[in-house]
């Protein structure tokens, strides 16, 4: 069957142009400039006048859940959730339960993607001061990449040793795989929450947050990761930049000159500490949101090239867990559903242009981890595209919230933007606020 998407304005590798895509067999088998016509005739046209039709969003860092943490959420939950927001890629993270720090660990949680996931997945290992040895059974061709948690984590997945540490960079570097790194120093952080204990009392209030887990500890956690990458050659990716003095630490040559890249997510990029007076510890997360400073720095830096790529860090809780203070509640937020839109609102703001977001979003994930043929709208790549309309002035309300912890950060604020269409791999998996639950995503195979 050949599906023709007709018409829309299509924002792929820097250009924004009108013109037609052809979908078969669930490739990307025509791009159409302009009002050029199909060679062959197609089975299916879409009108897609008016609407802006852009690579699918490979979210490159979220937390599902699943197993173990299922009552948050589970991978069938939250790639619904990632499909109505224009996802179809996602790189979850290892610090589920089971920690998939184990080879029986990973293997397992492919299994359940494959029953449950709607759009396309692919899974880090992660790494502990016992399992270097696993890094060499991993299927380069199939795992995105090892996780590091150079700060505060669960279980033992904190490496916090120096020797540790050299061993982890220079075998990831060895193999050629992509290190994603949490980076706050541990020791600093301690301290802070010792201090603001002893000040303020055992249940401190959610703005001493990015006090108790400051700037000084992202900055001096980035620097040793970043020290040591250098030194082995590692191909390093900083997870959730979140401040201006890290910014200090990277570099805005092209992505093809760099070794060394820098992720923002959309909460550090719309956020700062003022908001925590709005919504209290509904935007708690590690690292914690910061200054208003900080917030307009990581914005420039996404447009000066230090920051590669914008992931979600995508974090479900259940409300109950949320409640606390800065020591008490859980940190993290669902957001996966929103990020495009709200990156699309900046764009409406004049502080980025759509073809940054689709570069951040899209593009960059995709080349930052050798995904092979997605994140592009190419003749031959696999067919993973949204479609949005523009002029759709919305407010998110609470019923449309698909994330199974069913509460969002962005609950209440109003969008211009609207996701209209979802496609993975030539199928439409979300339309008009349906989801198409019959459709199954693929395990992301990466050219390494």
């Amino acid at each position: 069957m050949r599906t023709l998407i007709s018409n829309p304005t299509i924002v792929n590798e820097g250009e924004k142009f009108r013109g037609s895509i052809i979908v078969s067999n669930g490739k990307i088998v025509e791009v159409l400039r302009g009002s050029k016509l199909p060679r062959i005739a197609c089975d299916e046209v879409i009108d897609a006048s008016g609407l802006y039709l852009i690579p699918g969003v490979i979210d490159d860092h979220v937390h599902f859940r699943e197993p173990g943490l299922t009552a948050k959420a589970t991978i069938a939950t939250e790639s619904k959730a990632a499909a109505a927001g224009g996802v179809t890629s996602y790189m979850e993270m290892p610090n589920t339960i089971p920690q998939t720090t184990t080879l029986k660990a990973l293997k397992e949680k492919y299994a359940i993607a494959a029953k449950e996931s709607l759009i396309n997945y692919s899974f880090y290992f992660g790494a502990t001061n016992r399992n270097i040895k696993d890094f060499a059974k991993l299927n380069r061709k199939r795992i995105c990449g090892i996780k590091l948690f150079m700060g505060s984590s669960t279980g033992n997945m904190l490496v916090e040793k120096q020797e540790e540490l050299e061993r982890i960079f220079s075998e990831a570097a060895r193999l050629n795989m992509p290190l994603a790194v949490h980076c706050e120093d541990s020791g600093i952080i301690s301290e802070n929450a010792r201090r603001i204990k002893e000040e303020h009392g055992d249940n401190p209030g959610v703005e001493y947050h990015p006090v108790i887990r400051s700037a000084e500890a992202c900055y001096q956690s980035t620097r040793s990761a970043i020290e040591l990458a250098k030194k082995y050659g590692t191909r390093l990716n900083v997870l959730h930049i979140s401040t201006a003095r890290e910014l200090e630490l990277l570099e805005s040559h092209p992505l093809g000159e760099k070794r060394i890249t820098a992720e923002a997510t959309p909460s550090h990029l719309t956020f700062c500490s003022k908001d925590y007076a709005r919504l209290g510890t509904k935007i708690k997360c590690n690292p914690a949101i910061k200054e208003e400073s900080d917030r307009d720095a990581l914005r420039a830096a996404i447009n000066d090239g230090r920051i590669d790529v914008i992931g979600t860090d995508h974090a479900p809780h259940l409300p109950k867990d949320k409640e606390g203070g800065a020591l008490k509640a859980a940190s993290g937020m669902p957001s996966i559903q929103f990020s495009l839109l709200a990156m699309l609102r900046l764009a409406d703001e004049g502080i980025l242009t759509i073809e940054t977001i689709v570069e951040k979003m899209c593009h960059n994930p995709a080349r930052i981890y050798g995904i092979d043929r997605r994140g592009f709208i190419k003749r031959g790549d696999f067919a993973d595209f949204v479609l949005l309309n523009p002029k759709k002035t919305h407010t998110i309300k609470k019923s449309k919230i698909i994330s199974k912890c069913g509460w969002s950060p962005f609950e209440g604020e109003k969008y211009k933007w609207r996701v209209e269409q979802t496609w993975v791999n030539g199928e439409c998996v979300y339309n008009n606020g349906k989801i198409n639950n019959v459709v199954r995503g693929k395990a992301i195979k990466f050219s390494r």
